[in-house]
């Protein structure tokens, strides 16, 4: 048998436009269903893909702080989210399914 050998994927790696950026937010939106932790995962690749020192900065908050509320195990309140999606130049919108 053939050994498989996997690297580990991180979209961080490849969101490296504002236009990718989109693109990921808005297929993440359409994938996500009824799962919060899943936009909020989506939202610490995209802070990781950006400087996370100053998002934190421009979010209002300690850089240790953003990155547990993005862990995906975070629980952040929808106003951190807010201030999270308006530092990475992203507007959060709701509509009619």
């Amino acid at each position: 048998m053939t050994e498989v050998k996997l690297s580990h994927f991180d979209a961080a790696d490849y969101l490296k436009t504002e236009e990718d950026i989109a693109f990921y937010m808005e297929a993440v939106m359409e994938e996500a269903g009824d799962d919060p932790a899943f936009i909020i995962k989506a939202l610490g690749a995209v802070a990781r893909a950006r400087n996370m020192t100053k998002l934190a900065q421009d979010a209002g908050m300690s850089r240790e702080g953003l990155y547990k509320a993005l862990s995906g195990d975070g629980n952040p309140s929808l106003a951190t989210v807010l201030k999270v999606a308006k530092a990475l130049n992203l507007k959060l919108t709701l509509q009619a399914a």
